[in-house]
């Protein structure tokens, strides 16, 4: 089977740094797009950003400018390094990943489990 594994969560002050990292593993033929996604206490789960295996980025509005996302195709990994943190950045952070795995048909969408990302004030 497939499994996406996170790290790098933590709980760090406002206007710290932190780096993601997931790394997804098991019988897999091919991964498309992969990407980084938050939930908030009582809120729903939101796009942080996403990369294809051709290094193209999408971004949600608010993060382009302080998150990078990138990935080791090599590795079956994706990174979010996340600067200039707030405490509304404050979630779970989820790694998703569109994988073909070995001896299906077509991509599906998997989840990690989360990692805990917390910005003191």
């Amino acid at each position: 089977q497939v499994q996406l594994v996170e790290s790098g969560g933590g709980l760090v002050q406002a206007g710290g740094s932190l780096r993601l990292s997931c790394a997804a593993s098991g019988r897999i033929f091919s991964i498309n797009t992969m990407g980084w996604y938050r939930q908030a206490p009582g809120k729903q789960r939101e796009l942080v950003a996403a990369i294809t295996n051709g290094g193209s980025t999408n971004y949600a509005d608010s993060k382009k400018d302080r998150f990078t996302i990138s990935r080791d195709n090599a590795k079956n990994t994706v990174y979010l390094q996340m600067n200039s943190l707030k405490p509304e950045d404050t979630a779970v952070y989820f790694c998703n990943a569109d994988i073909s795995s070995v001896g299906s048909v077509g991509y599906y969408g998997y989840w990690g489990q989360g990692t805990q990302v917390t910005v003191s004030s």
